[in-house]
């Protein structure tokens, strides 16, 4: 089961888990669609994974499987990142 992380870890925009702007890599490393887009172009900088939209957890099942609560806030390097990404 998803966490549906509550924050952007670059930017810590808020992320609820109705958010269309979430979007996550495959561990769920968890970024909002600017930073995906404009900042990280598309490569998750822990795993250097691509991204997809993070799906919307059901309004009714929050009470019984509820989102995660836990802040992950790591600005990413961007110099560092972008000269990884340019190197693939």
């Amino acid at each position: 089961m998803l966490d549906i992380r509550p924050t952007c870890e670059h930017c810590n925009k808020p992320l609820p888990f109705d958010s269309l702007e979430a979007m996550i890599c495959t561990f769920e490393c968890t970024f909002c669609k600017n930073c995906v887009e404009s900042i990280i172009h598309h490569v998750c900088p822990n795993c250097g994974g691509g991204f997809e939209k993070r799906p919307v957890r059901p309004k009714q099942l929050l009470k019984k499987y509820p989102v995660s609560t836990k802040l992950v806030f790591k600005p990413v390097k961007l110099e560092a990142h972008l000269n990884k990404i340019n190197k693939q």
